[in-house]
């Protein structure tokens, strides 16, 4: 039993570096085709990195490379080492794409002459990128990082809390491009960027619940527990009304994308279960998302309300 729960935590860590190594790859392909040889700004340190090519033709791998270095030595105590780890192996991914794909794509020659179209795709390919990365507990670094600090403890949106850090970076564009033009299409990049980040981030989070009525219920909840550690079971007492026999109904809360291994379980004990799927608005606890409210201090709850 230990072993193969060792194997499945193993296993899923190494799916998590797989998946950021993919989230920065769509990534690098948004920004280092479709954005930055057409002069399109993006934002975080991303942008600033842009900014500084475009302006003194240092390459962004550079600059990228250096000022990430300096955010994550000043996230590591507020994050921890497990982010920042993951952080650190997400910049060395980028960093790396960064020179092959700069090398292959020096000038525009995918939709060159449309900015339009090329920040409208570029912001799709960015923000399924950023949303690998965070689903995964990594990220690209830059304003990623200042999200992921906000939103460990206010329930504020990573696209929104990026958005806000990103409009001054693009903004700051113009004194290097001189055109209002490309800093609007740099406003349309951050926000289809952001909009795409939250979709893809909020359908990783979605739950659902489950109703289990079957005789085998214990054998459910025991397979259960050992295929998904970090899941459980609840059991409540029933009595069917047209029968009148008494039974149990398992309760199981659970992430969507992990709803299929629930119903194989279910199927290989007792196929003829009754089950019930629905979706819920926010699941809040051990193994699922932290209460992100604002404490009293000691002095508020001496004085109360004013």
């Amino acid at each position: 039993m230990i072993n193969n729960i060792n194997k499945k935590v193993l296993y899923r860590e190494i799916m998590d570096y797989v998946m950021i190594a993919v989230g920065m790859f769509s990534y690098a392909i948004g920004w280092m085709i479709f954005l930055l040889p057409n002069h399109i700004g993006n934002g975080g340190v991303a942008g600033f990195a842009s900014i500084v090519n475009w302006g003194q033709g240092i390459p962004v791998s550079y600059t990228y490379f250096v000022l990430n270095a300096i955010l994550l030595a000043v996230a590591l105590k507020i994050l921890g080492w497990k982010f920042c780890v993951r952080t650190i192996y997400g910049v060395v991914i980028l960093t790396i794409l960064t020179r092959v794909l700069g090398s292959a794509f020096p000038h525009p020659m995918l939709l060159h002459g449309q900015p339009f179209m090329s920040a409208i795709i570029g912001a799709v390919f960015c923000g399924v990128g950023l949303a690998f990365g965070l689903s995964y507990n990594g990220s690209s670094g830059g304003s990623d990082i200042v999200a992921a600090i906000v939103n460990k403890y206010r329930d504020i949106s990573l696209g929104r809390v990026i958005l806000l850090v990103d409009m001054t970076i693009v903004t700051g564009s113009y004194l290097v491009l001189h055109s209002w033009e490309q800093v609007i299409y740099g406003y349309v990049n951050l926000i289809i960027t952001s909009f795409v980040l939250d979709q893809v981030i909020s359908s990783s989070r979605r739950s659902v619940q489950f109703l289990i009525i079957s005789e085998k219920y214990k054998e459910i909840c025991d397979m259960i527990s050992s295929e998904q550690p970090h899941r459980t079971s609840t059991i409540i007492d029933a009595k069917g009304y047209y029968t009148g026999h008494d039974m149990k109904v398992v309760i199981v809360v659970t992430r969507q994308r992990e709803a299929s291994y629930v119903y194989r379980m279910i199927d290989e004990i007792d196929p003829d279960a009754f089950v019930t799927q629905s979706q819920v608005m926010g699941v809040f606890g051990k193994g699922f998302d932290k209460f992100k409210v604002k404490h009293k201090t000691h002095k508020e709850k001496e004085t109360g309300p004013a």
